[in-house]
C-alpha cells in the first residue's frame, strides 16, 4: 500500500524558488510522486509513497519558515496514484484571483468533523459548497449548495449576484482538504460577512472521522490522483478519469454510446473536434504503447 499525503499551509516565503530544488531532490531520493506548488503565500499538493519517505518530506516541509504546525491528511493506495514528482512555481497555492485575500491575516470559524453535522442542521445556516461543479456532482453535503462554478475563480462572481439569497444566514462552507475554504471565508469576511464556519480539514477529514451510518455526506469525494474518488473511511471509490476532459466517470457511463477511452465521454463529446478527437486518439495509442513496454506515459498522472 502507499501512503498519500494531502496537505497545504499559507506562510510567507520570500524566496519560493529557493525552496524548490532542495525540495525536488529529495521527493526523488525518496521516491515519492504526486505534486508540490510553491508560492510566496505558502505551499500546497498531494504526493504518495512509502511512509517513511513521506515521513521524510513532512519533515522537510515543516522545517521551512512558518511551516513548524503543518498538518497533513493521510490516505492509502494500493497502485501508484501518480507516476512522477512535481514540485512547481505558482503565483497561488489555489487560484482566486483576489489580490487582497490574506488567510494568513484571518479566517472563518473552523469546525471539526464531530461538530460538523450538529452545524449545518441549524435553520439559520447555509451549506455552500466551494468546488468546481464536475466535483460536485459525483458526491456532496446533504442539502449543500452548488455554485455551479467550473472553476474557484468564478466563485468571488457567483458570490455577488447571490449574495441577496443568505441575508441573516450563518454561512458553512466546505471543500476537499480545507485549502480553497481559507481563501472562501477570508473573502466573505473582507465583503462584511462575519459569521462565517469552515470545516476544518475538509471533506477528506469528515470521510475518514465520521462514520457512514451518522453522516450527512452523500455519494463520493473527487480527489486530484489516480484514485479519482475516495468515500467513507478514504476508501478508493468506483470512478475513473475521462482523459480528454477530466471528469469524473462511474464504470457504467463506459457503456454510454460516445465513450470512447482517452477520447470523448458523454460529458465531453459534443465539446471538442473533430481535429482534437484525432490528437487524442494518437495520445491513447501512445498510451497503450507504453503500457505494452511496462512504462508510464509522459501526459498521465
Amino acid at each position: 500500500m502507499f501512503t498519500v499525503a494531502a496537505l497545504y499551509h499559507f506562510t510567507r516565503f520570500d524566496d519560493p524558488a529557493a525552496l524548490q530544488g532542495p525540495l525536488l531532490t529529495l521527493c526523488k531520493v525518496r521516491g515519492i510522486s504526486g505534486t508540490l506548488l510553491l508560492a510566496r503565500e505558502g505551499i500546497n499538493g498531494t504526493i504518495a509513497g512509502d511512509r517513511g519517505g513521506i515521513d521524510a518530506v513532512i519533515a522537510h516541509i515543516r522545517a521551512l519558515p512558518g511551516c513548524t504546525d503543518l498538518e497533513w491528511k493521510q490516505s492509502t493506495a494500493a497502485t501508484p496514484p501518480f507516476h512522477r514528482m512535481k514540485v512547481r512555481l505558482k503565483r497561488e497555492i489555489v487560484t482566486m484571483g483576489q489580490p487582497d485575500v490574506d488567510p494568513v491575516a484571518r479566517t472563518g470559524h473552523y469546525v471539526d468533523a464531530a461538530d460538523w453535522n450538529d452545524l449545518i442542521r441549524g435553520p439559520d445556516v447555509a451549506v455552500i459548497d466551494t468546488r468546481n461543479d464536475y466535483e460536485v456532482a459525483i458526491g456532496t453535503f446533504d442539502g449543500a449548495i452548488d455554485p455551479q462554478t467550473k472553476s474557484f475563480g468564478e466563485f468571488p462572481a457567483w458570490w455577488e449576484a447571490n449574495k441577496h439569497r443568505f441575508h441573516n444566514k450563518r454561512i458553512a462552507m466546505f471543500c476537499t482538504g480545507g485549502i480553497r475554504c481559507e481563501k472562501s471565508t477570508n473573502y466573505l469576511m473582507g465583503q462584511g460577512v462575519e459569521d462565517v464556519y469552515h470545516l476544518k480539514g475538509g471533506i477528506l477529514k469528515y470521510l475518514e472521522e465520521v462514520p457512514q451510518e451518522t453522516s450527512k455526506w452523500d455519494g463520493d469525494c473527487f480527489v486530484f490522483d489516480a484514485r479519482v474518488s475516495v468515500g467513507h473511511g478514504l476508501a478508493e471509490g468506483p470512478h475513473i478519469l475521462c482523459h480528454a476532459c477530466r471528469r469524473p466517470l462511474r464504470p457504467e457511463d463506459r457503456a454510454h454510446a460516445s465513450y470512447e477511452e482517452g477520447v470523448a465521454c458523454h460529458q465531453c463529446a459534443d465539446e471538442t473536434t473533430d481535429d482534437d478527437k484525432g490528437r487524442f486518439r494518437e495520445r491513447q495509442k501512445q498510451i497503450a504503447l507504453a503500457r505494452k513496454r511496462g512504462t508510464h506515459h509522459i501526459g498521465r498522472l
